[in-house]
């Protein structure tokens, strides 16, 4: 399956993408640190990728975990991830949305792009009613991308994540299924 944009197409990442997902995590690696948690030494294998590709596909079969790559159309070069996490069925029919982008590829609109593409996926086809998401507050274009997106804010998670070793206040975000 393809979520395809104007710019970028979504698609889930199979094992054979390990090795393109595994530099982009090495040369992204400086720009994500303040933004995400330590990641141990073996994550930068291509064994750690290959397994987490699998991880996120058997999650995928049991509705718990949507993954996609970000590539760009023209190129079809892989710039980054888009997910689906934590979905919730029942009367709560919600999840989060998380997403990173390669430093180079930032301020291009892409990430909106792509967030807009898996929301409607989510609505859509997953029949979900509400997608959340943190964002450190000082983390403005992340906000912007949300905003962008249809997000609106709903308040501080105090301490919510540890980030870089240090625990850290979210905006919360989140937009909700109008058609649900």
């Amino acid at each position: 399956m393809r979520l395809v944009g104007d710019n970028i197409y979504l698609r889930q990442l199979e094992v054979s993408d390990a090795a393109e997902v595994l530099e982009y995590e090495v040369r992204n690696r400086e720009f994500f640190k303040p933004f995400t948690y330590i990641k141990d030494e073996s994550f930068y294998t291509l064994e750690a990728q290959q397994n987490r590709i699998k991880s996120n596909k058997e999650k995928s079969v049991n509705d718990m975990y949507y993954g996609f790559g970000i590539f760009l159309k023209e190129t079809n070069a892989f710039i980054g991830f888009t997910m689906l996490s934590e979905i919730l069925r029942g009367d709560l029919q919600g999840c989060f949305i998380g997403y990173s982008l390669d430093e180079h590829q930032n301020g291009k609109g892409f990430t909106t792009e792509a967030v807009k593409l898996v929301v409607e996926y989510a609505f859509n086809d997953l029949k979900l009613h509400r997608i959340e998401a943190g964002v450190m507050p000082h983390n403005i274009g992340s906000i912007r991308v949300l905003e962008k997106s249809g997000f609106h804010k709903e308040g501080i998670a105090k301490k919510n994540v540890r980030i870089n070793g240090k625990w850290e206040d979210h905006q919360v975000l989140a937009i909700i299924n109008e058609n649900e």
